[in-house]
């Protein structure tokens, strides 16, 4: 089956539906082909490494990563679906042009995520969420973008590596299609995933576990079999992809973590954009079973309060999530006490 056969028959499941949503998701599989194609051809046409331009983080950003920004920008800016897009790449909103017509969603994405990897032939990812428009007028606003994950009418991502494979779920579940290339079509290849009872990995970069709060090295320890009830140790998996990672535990069992750290306390929060990643990966994660937290508790329930607000990301089986929890109430309230304040700010718009 298609991905635009399923989509459509998912869209039967609601008398109402006028098919604007399912067109949005044709278009974002687009852009996910048109960046595929490139992504396998990026050493041949001069479009890896650097360019001379930074994000809004400071970071440098990839040729790639431009590429991607502006592939799916400009397949989705003139359907009529969209009202607003965010982008990772971008300060600040992205209004559909004047002379377009404004739809009733929101996009919100990480065009390439991991994009440092592509130099070295190592799994990418795109991720996207879709909310639906709740604010008046015709333009999108901070109001649309700017809501807890609980909201999301979709999320997914694409991940670009030996095979190309978009993962999404409208709340029905998740569903994944890998692209064949040969029709050019994502076909469907893995239905209803659910997040495996037995656990087998996890991924977290250990390169700063010095900075880690004393819950979190604990917890480490606990996975390794260290520490606690003499369990049998995880096996340790770490990519550098978010995507990448989390695919990987979502279809054998595991826990990806990028916790808080004290290492500057004046910020406490982690590296995860809660906008770009964390959310959608949460609403994932629980529509397979899972769960998602930054460590206090569900990422889905957090009131965003600015676009590119970053959080601790947990994410992965329920009971493994729940155990990271359990260690951080239990050993980290210096912390909670340094990240609450930031993760329950106002939200003010304009």
């Amino acid at each position: 089956m298609t991905i635009e056969r399923h989509i459509l028959e998912q869209q039967k499941q609601f008398p109402n539906a006028t098919g604007s949503f399912t067109r949005l998701l044709y278009d974002i599989a687009l852009s996910a082909k048109i960046i595929a194609r490139e992504t396998t051809r990026a050493g041949l046409v001069g479009i890896l490494g650097a360019s001379d331009d930074h994000n809004v983080y400071g970071e440098q950003q990839q040729k790639l990563d431009i590429f991607a920004d502006q592939t799916i920008f400009k397949m989705n800016d003139h359907s009529g679906q969209l009202c607003a897009m965010a982008s990772e790449e971008h300060e600040d909103i992205m209004h559909i042009p004047p002379y377009y017509d404004n739809g009733k969603y929101v996009l919100l994405y990480d065009p390439l995520d991991g994009s440092s990897n592509i130099d070295v032939n190592v799994s990418v990812g795109t991720i996207f969420a879709v909310h639906r428009k709740i604010s008046r007028g015709q333009q999108g606003t901070l109001e649309d973008l700017l809501q807890p994950g609980r909201r999301l009418a979709a999320s997914g991502y694409v991940t670009y590596g030996s095979s190309t494979m978009m993962v999404y779920s409208t709340g029905q579940g998740v569903h994944g299609f890998t692209l064949d290339p040969s029709v050019g079509e994502f076909l469907l290849s893995h239905e209803n995933i659910r997040v495996p009872d037995k656990t087998t990995y996890y991924s977290a970069n250990q390169g700063n576990e010095k900075y880690w709060t004393p819950g979190m090295r604990r917890f480490t320890k606990w996975l390794q079999g260290i520490e606690g009830e003499g369990r049998k140790p995880l096996g340790h998996r770490y990519i550098g992809s978010l995507v990448a990672d989390f695919h990987r535990n979502m279809l054998r069992g595991g826990i990806f973590f990028y916790p808080g750290d004290l290492q500057e306390p004046e910020k406490p929060f982690g590296k995860m954009r809660l906008m770009f990643e964390a959310q959608a990966i949460a609403f994932l994660a629980e529509q397979a079973g899972g769960y998602g937290s930054d460590g206090l508790g569900n990422l889905l329930d957090i009131q965003p309060h600015s676009l590119h607000q970053r959080v601790p990301l947990i994410v992965g089986n329920r009971d493994l999530v729940e155990k990271a929890e359990q260690y951080i109430r239990d050993y980290d309230q210096e912390w909670v006490a340094a990240y609450r304040p930031f993760r329950d700010k106002t939200l003010t718009t304009p």
